[in-house]
């Protein structure tokens, strides 16, 4: 039997983790069956005012890192910049929703989920029966928690391992593990290990599956996160128009999840567009208002400038003419809107061209002594001009 107090007299936090992140973990660790894998997981931690003041660590998600993360055997290494864009996401979405819940709930009432959402730690897949985390799992997990600017004084391990017979024991509620049953009739392990600045060593922490409803739902991810492609050509298209676009995330109607929205302006148009698209834009239709044009400085808060100028703006009905289809973008919709508003693009600007004759380059070389002939002719000319002034002036 495990105990929740490790050996130097400390406890682990208790584990929660949501039906949704074992199936994401199981889907991540078959797809790169040879090789290993990991993601980022992000949740809670909730103070021990219920619990005999043992806090409680809630994994809500976990997020799988872009292209760039290396899978080999028996290495590891995560791309990062797509997993921080998410995980600030859904902390973005997620304030707004705590913020939300203050407002309605009453104030004598406590809110368990009123706490800041945040990274946990990651899981990895590794090869074999390893089991544990390795010796060089526990120097870069102390070098993570002893970094004040990742401000985390704790991690959470988890080690997912495959290919686990069937007769392997099933865990009971004082285990540290879980087995999912595979389709081939093994079944894959998952070990849960957890260290902190003051254990500074590996600890079996006890999890418990909720079902999904029984916890808190994040946000779905956005369209310009998941879909990067279509995000470039997005961009690409407002950039070679001639657009200044920047993209905002933006509470616009007051419920979850933001939009993605974009403040659109073009030089010498008196009006500026603002655009928001849903978070699974271009299945539903982006929408407009549009705001009298503003001064903006290099050095100014766009947030602040959108925000202003969404408080001046005006809801854009469609033009009658206009259907949205998700192979449409949003220039598209732009010159729909600039259209029925009045508002002119810039004519392109006029390509000034000059011609120049190649002559072959016997003609070349004859027009060059031709012309070095001409221009020394000039010059005896000029010369005897000025002999003949001279003597006039001297007889004079």
């Amino acid at each position: 039997m495990l105990s929740r107090l490790s050996k130097v007299g400390r406890s682990v936090p208790n584990l929660v983790l949501a039906q949704r992140v074992i199936d994401k973990m199981n889907a991540a660790a078959k797809r790169y069956i040879e090789d290993e894998t990991g993601e980022a997981m992000i949740g809670l931690l909730v103070p021990g005012k219920n619990t005999n003041g043992i806090p409680t660590l809630y994994v809500l998600d976990t997020i799988a890192p872009d292209e760039s993360a290396v899978r080999q055997f028996a290495t590891f290494q995560q791309g990062d910049e797509r997993q921080d864009e998410l995980i600030w996401w859904l902390q973005e979405n997620w304030q707004h929703q705590r913020e939300k819940r203050r407002s309605i709930i009453n104030s004598i009432l406590s809110n368990k989920w009123d706490e800041p959402l945040r990274y946990l730690g990651d899981w990895h897949k590794q090869p074999g029966y390893m089991i544990q985390p390795s010796g060089g799992d526990r120097m870069t997990a102390l070098r993570w928690v002893d970094d004040d600017s990742n401000g985390m004084d704790f991690l959470l391990t988890p080690i997912v391992t495959l290919d686990h017979p069937s007769t392997t024991a099933n865990p009971d509620a004082n285990t540290n593990f879980l087995l999912v049953p595979q389709k081939d009739g093994t079944s894959m392990r998952i070990d849960f290990w957890y260290i902190d600045d003051e254990l500074r060593m590996f600890l079996p922490i006890l999890p418990t599956v909720y079902p999904d409803d029984q916890l808190p739902i994040l946000a779905q991810y956005p369209w310009h996160l998941t879909d990067q492609a279509r995000f470039q050509d997005e961009s690409a298209r407002l950039h070679d128009d001639g657009l200044f676009a920047t993209l905002i995330l933006w509470n616009v109607d007051d419920d979850m999840p933001l939009e993605i929205c974009f403040l659109t302006a073009r030089i010498g148009a008196d009006r500026v567009l603002l655009i928001a698209t849903a978070w699974d834009y271009p299945k539903r239709a982006p929408w407009a208002r549009v705001a009298p044009f503003g001064s903006m400085g290099a050095d100014d808060d766009v947030y602040e400038i959108f925000e202003e100028l969404w408080a001046k703006s005006e809801p854009v009905a469609d033009p009658p003419d206009w259907t949205w289809t998700p192979d449409k973008h949003l220039l598209d919709y732009i010159y729909a809107l600039e259209k029925a508003l009045g508002i002119e693009r810039p004519a392109p600007p006029v390509l000034v061209t000059a011609s120049v004759s190649v002559e072959p380059d016997g003609a070349s070389a004859e027009k060059t002594e031709n012309e070095a002939a001409k221009s020394s002719a000039i010059e005896e000319k000029g010369a005897v001009q000025d002999t003949a002034d001279v003597t006039k002036d001297e007889v004079s």
